[in-house]
């Protein structure tokens, strides 16, 4: 077969990137017979002796002719829209190439081109149907690192070549089933081509066709995704890139060097795209198998090269480590194959790894730190390593268990981010499952107990020290500020209870317990099921069956509804589930056993949960749960030894089950009648079925119970109130006659310190006693009490007219009662208001005056309380004397702002005091407290107990804190208050960060419909009336006018839909990756909805009330001007282009915000080209991690507007 030359010579001087039309006579009919039929004749010429090229002398064969012509076959698949047989074609033609190149003689021949040999490899991804390329595509996962890099118009083009990739999509060939079979087998003889080559054909002087032949391979080993044919062509792939590790193919170091590092990706499960950025796929099976193939594969090359490896696989592990992404599943199979790996090192090299694993746990990316405590409990998992002879002494510490599990996992309970300390607390639990004894032991190290120290008393005595910080700790854990945090906390603390790594006591059981009343949800979910999984591994021990009632029967009126049913559920699995008939019980059966241990204790020491349980009985009556065999199976434990357990619930379920047996019930009546061993809390229950069934016996039977109860209440005891008068009124005599000898009959100099202490009990015992018996208290009593009660300071401070209206004190006497004794009064006359509301009315007065006036730290603080509790037993009377509560959040001593910040909340949270008046104000104003923990404990406050409640209580506040902490009140609507203000004012510049602190604080909290509105509220309440002339631009309104431009301009006030700030949140688990690709896809809709609605409002409501104000404030030459030109310079950056737009009206004032806004960008440029210099020039700058924000405190501006940091990106 003969070519015309000259197109010969025209696809070699292309150097075979494209090629002329072959002639319409020149036609191969049955190519793909043809090309197989050449290729078994020249498959036997890579072993003979006799020269190929000999035979194509003798026939008259141009090489040249025959390179060009397979080129024109190869090149012709290299087209999406190329058919089944060019594709075909293609292979084989570049298989019959590559089986030529290793024919002794080729290179003579000059057989071999880089461009064409690159082609032929990439033959491969060209003929496989891009359709399945772009499924796998779709089932990646972009980076965490690219993802918030990308600027709008990178955006933009994306989504143009998204559409421009559905097009070419849309006109690619569709291919059967048996089209996909026929392309297979032309790819297995291709790598097989390729396979003979690397055996015959040296690639020293070609390195870049040996790392795109290790590209092929790899690609070709995962191309398949079924896994039933996964199993040649990898074996055939790696045996491919094991041929390219031999020194045949270049230095060895290099070779090694460029597999690993293809093989990397494969490890990570990542692909490189045509861009060359690599982008997560998902973990599918077939994914998973090819990271599996890949990690054997390195593993078989270290076990055959040994040493020459050992570098590289270091190198790859390091590798592994550094580019890792944050998400869990990718990080578990990561840590996996980093341990398989480091199973290969000898002792020498694995404790140099994990000393250098250490380094990298405390590096300053929350990702690395992640990864090394996963990297750690994949270590933990493999058996410990012992050191040889030869080992550096400063190694050794590196291969034992207890140095993963104390300086790698425990190390790292105090980290910085909450993420990194909860995932070690996890790590820490999992370390007690794990089956390395080792491992268990060096966790007991960290919590050692008195029957684990048989040592010396200075040994104990340091190990105990170190148990208390390490539980104190702990303890702090599972009160972090971060739900994740506590969640994990949790887990920890559950795992050291369940394997009696710490003791079973009440105070660490305790923990659990009081976590089902977190304020966050999921914390409460996980300690109903920490408790459960604890009670399930300690079913007969009394502490964890108390500590299981006390979590799990009051959740049942959790205030949220899927913790009721899991409260529930619980429930009904370990109690009601477990009533079997008396005659199938076994005390061997531990499950049955457990049910009736918890009910006597709900009849016994838990007697305070009934309330609760009977919640549960409610709503499971409901469920129609109380079937007739459930009921006969409880009437059956009645006579027996569970009898006081099975009244219990009968009580419960009498009023709401099926007809019962009343001959049973009543015959235990008639036990009861006649017993003296019945215990009140059964004859309680006993009593309360009797009443549940009396509707349904005979009238004979009602009168013969009715007789009988005089005598059985007589038995119980059961005239209670005459008990407490005849008793608890003795207590008040001899109090009365003590106090009354102590206080009025001698002075009080008279007595020593014992009797003042004996001053203490009288004066507490009579207050409690008095609640019981109220009508023994006389008037003599309280005149007592009150002689203790006077303030020895006559004059009134600054602040009195909060006073105002209050009855005169003139009947109080001074006294020099020591302040011990006066406080120990207050709660005394506080419990005698409680019983009497006329001595609450007369007292009053004088409470309100001693939290004024009283110097005594301990007087107030107990006033404060007496103050709280009467506002919920006389809610009304007290009102008016709230702001002289509210005035002690303000007060000296830290104790009493505290406490009386906690008893406000609670007040409020029930609904006692309402939000009116100054309270708010008085309340975020302890946000800015002096004392941090104060600060703290006001905002979890706000945020999780009251802000719940009162969802807009922020947003109806916000404008008028504006004017509150200025002082401001010529408003003719906000801060007009009676009470005085001087105490909670933030006046002036020197507190302008405090007030700038608590707007930020409102506003993180507002949600986009409330920002959206308070800007209005702003631009119509604040900005429009300095423009109407209803309120002066003076010195007080120039500082309110000013302050309104900084905080429009914060970005807090800004929507979290444009802003972008929404679900940021890092605590929670991360998103099932679909729902993630729809929420983005919804957030960008939403975007562009409440951008155009914001600027339609910004035009309408903003921008003529903005155009009027600038206009007064240059007549007048107001220094607000520039703090007015810089809120409108920060907010047009949004809308650079519509400028002139939107200030049509004022050309001026568009032509100096374009100025601005120019000076603005270049100096931005010439900051970044500064910073870039110093990342480039200081190496030091480069390896910082973590950005630093530049905001100013000032409203968010700094005089050129700087509010983004630049962070340089590698």
């Amino acid at each position: 077969m003969f070519f015309c030359a000259g197109w010969v010579d025209a696809v070699w001087d292309f150097e075979f990137t494209e090629t002329e039309p072959l002639d319409a006579a020149i036609v191969i009919k049955n190519g793909s017979k043809e090309f197989k039929t050449l290729y078994s004749l020249l498959l036997p010429y890579m072993t003979d002796t006799e020269s190929v090229w000999t035979v194509f002398g003798d026939n008259g064969v141009s090489v040249k002719s025959l390179v060009a012509v397979l080129s024109y076959f190869i090149l012709g698949g290299k087209s999406k829209t190329a058919s089944v047989q060019q594709r075909i074609s293609a292979l084989q033609a570049s298989s019959l190439y590559l089986l030529l190149l290793g024919i002794p003689g080729s290179v003579v021949n000059k057989m071999f081109h880089q461009i064409l040999f690159d082609t032929c490899l990439n033959t491969v991804s060209n003929c496989w149907p891009q359709s399945l390329v772009k499924k796998r595509k779709k089932d990646t996962l972009k980076s965490s690192q690219a993802d918030g890099k990308r600027s709008k118009p990178h955006r933009k083009d994306n989504d143009e070549m998204e559409v421009d990739e559905d097009e070419e999509q849309e006109e690619e060939v569709h291919l059967s089933p048996q089209d996909l079979l026929k392309i297979r087998e032309g790819v297995v003889l291709l790598v097989k081509s390729l396979l003979r080559l690397l055996l015959k054909f040296p690639l020293k002087d070609e390195p870049q066709s040996a790392d795109n032949c290790v590209q092929v391979l790899l690609d070709s080993a995962s191309i398949y995704r079924d896994i039933d044919d996964m199993r040649t062509m990898p074996e055939l792939a790696y045996y491919g890139l094991w041929l390219l590790c031999s020194s045949n193919h270049g230095d060895e170091k290099v070779s090694l060097r460029r597999v690993f590092h293809r093989v990397l990706y494969v490890i990570l499960m990542m692909s490189k795209g045509e861009s060359g950025k690599p982008s997560l796929m998902m973990a599918t099976q077939a994914v998973l198998a090819a990271r599996d193939q890949a990690i054997g594969f390195v593993s078989h090359v270290v076990d055959e090269l040994k040493e020459p490896a050992l570098p590289f696989l270091r190198i790859l592990l390091q590798h592994i480590s550094f580019r890792m992404v944050d998400k869990t599943d990718y990080r578990t199979h990561g840590a996996q194959a980093v341990a398989k790996l480091l199973a290969k090192m000898p002792c020498g090299d694995y404790a140099s790894f994990i000393k250098w694993l250490f380094d990298y746990s405390r590096q300053a990316k929350v990702a690395y730190r992640m990864f090394a405590l996963d990297v750690s409990m994949a270590l933990l998992e493999q058996p410990e390593r012992e050191a040889n002879e030869n080992l550096d002494a400063e190694l050794v510490s590196f291969l034992s268990h207890r140095f993963l599990v104390h300086n790698m996992v425990f190390g790292r309970r105090s980290d910085a981010s909450p993420t990194v300390r909860g995932h070690a607390l996890t790590c820490l639990a999992q370390c007690l499952d794990l089956p390395s004894m080792n491992a268990t032991r060096s966790i007991k190290e960290l919590f050692p107990t008195s029957e684990s120290l048989s040592h010396t008393y200075i040994y104990i005595c340091m190990y105990v020290h170190m148990h208390k910080d390490t539980m104190a700790l702990l303890k702090h854990r599972v009160s972090d500020p971060k739900t994740n945090v506590r969640k994990c906390a949790l887990q920890a603390m559950m795992g050291l209870l369940k394997h009696n790594v710490i003791m079973l006591s009440e105070e660490n059981l305790a923990v659990l317990s009081e976590r089902t009343r977190d304020p966050a949800l999921s914390v409460k979910k996980k300690a109903l099921q920490c408790l459960m999984d604890l009670l399930a591994a300690h079913p007969e021990n009394s502490l964890v069956q108390k500590a299981w009632l006390r979590g799990v029967v009051p959740a049942v009126v959790d205030a949220e509804s899927s913790v009721q049913e899991k409260a529930l559920e619980c429930l009904e699995q370990t109690i009601l589930s477990q009533v079997k008939s008396h005659g199938s019980y076994s005390y061997r059966d531990a499950q049955q056993t457990l049910t009736w241990d918890l009910l006597g204790l709900l009849c016994d020491n838990c007697q305070d949960l009934g309330r609760y349980f009977s919640r549960a009985f409610t709503v499971w009556s409901k469920q129609n749960k109380f079937t007739a065999a459930f009921i006969n199976n409880l009437i059956s434990h009645t006579e027996a030894e569970h009898a006081t357990g099975a009244w219990l619930l009968l009580s419960k379920v009498a009023s709401s089950c099926p007809r019962l047996d009343y001959g049973k019930i009543l015959d235990a009546w008639d036990d009861l009648v006649r017993s003296k061993n019945v215990t009140v809390t059964t004859s309680c229950h006993i009593l309360c079925v009797i009443g549940d069934i009396g509707e349904h016996l005979n009238e004979d039977t009602k009168s013969r119970i009715v007789g009988e109860c005089p005598s059985s209440n007589q038995k119980l005891n059961y005239a209670l109130q005459t008990f407490l008068n005849q008793h608890c009124g003795e207590l008040v005599s001899l109090c009365e006659a003590y106090l009354s000898k102590s206080l009025i009959d001698r002075s009080f100099e008279y007595y020593c310190k014992a009797s003042i202490n004996w001053i203490f009990c009288h004066l507490y015992t009579l207050g409690v006693a008095s609640l019981h018996c109220p009508s023994k208290v006389g008037k003599r009593i309280v005149l007592l009490v009150q002689s203790v009660l006077t303030s020895s300071v006559e004059q009134q401070s600054e602040g009195s007219e909060e006073l105002a209206g209050s009855q005169p004190l003139s009947q109080f006497k001074a006294s020099s009662m020591p302040s011990s004794v006066r406080a120990h009064a207050v709660i005394t006359l506080g419990k005698l208001c409680l019983q009497h509301e006329e001595l609450t009315r007369k007292y009053l007065p004088a409470f309100a005056r001693e939290l004024e006036l009283c110097s005594e730290l301990a007087v107030r603080s107990n006033v404060v309380v007496v103050m709280c509790d009467l506002c919920v037993r006389y809610t009304n009377m007290v009102d008016r004397y709230v702001p002289n509560v509210s005035a002690c959040l303000r007060d000296k001593e830290p104790l009493i702002r505290k406490q009386t910040l906690t008893m406000l909340t609670n007040l409020l949270q029930e609904e006692y005091v309402k939000w009116k008046g100054s309270l708010f104000f008085r309340f975020i104003a302890v946000l800015v407290d002096s004392d941090p923990t104060i600060a703290s404990l006001c905002e979890y406050c706000l945020v999780h107990l009251l802000l719940k409640k009162n969802p807009v209580m922020f947003s109806q506040h916000f404008i008028e804190c504006i004017f509150h902490f200025n002082s401001y009140e010529k408003h003719k609507t906000y801060n007009n208050f009676p009470q005085t203000k001087a105490k909670f004012s933030l006046k002036g510049a020197q507190n302008k960060e405090r007030r700038f602190t608590i707007y930020r604080f409102l506003l993180v909290h507002f949600t986009d419909a409330q920002r959206f509105n308070i800007t209005i509220k702003i631009s119509q309440n604040i900005l429009a009336c300095f423009v109407d002339g209803e309120l002066p631009l003076d010195g007080d309104g120039a500082a309110v006018l000013a302050e309104t431009f900084g905080i429009l301009s914060l970005k807090e006030i800004k929507l979290s839909a444009l802003s972008g700030a929404a679900g940021a949140g890092g605590d929670e688990p991360q998103e099932d990756e679909q729902m993630a690709m729809a929420k983005a896809v919804m957030q960008v809709a939403q975007k562009k909805v409440v951008s155009q609605v914001q600027k339609k409002v910004f035009i309408e409501s903003m921008i003529p009330i903005i155009i009027n104000l600038k206009s007064m404030l240059e007549q007048k030459r107001s220094p607000v001007l520039k703090d007015l030109m810089g809120y409108l310079q920060l907010t047009m950056q949004d809308y650079r282009s519509e400028v002139k737009e939107f200030f049509a009206a004022d050309e001026q004032l568009a032509v100096e915000l374009e100025y601005n806004l120019k000076m603005y960008e270049k100096e931005k440029e010439q900051e970044m080209e500064a910073q870039m210099a110093h990342c480039s020039l200081g190496g030091d700058a480069a390896s910082g991690g973590t950005p630093v924000s530049t905001r100013p405190s000032n409203g968010g501006r700094s005089s050129a507007y700087k509010h983004n940091a630049f962070v340089p990106t590698y």
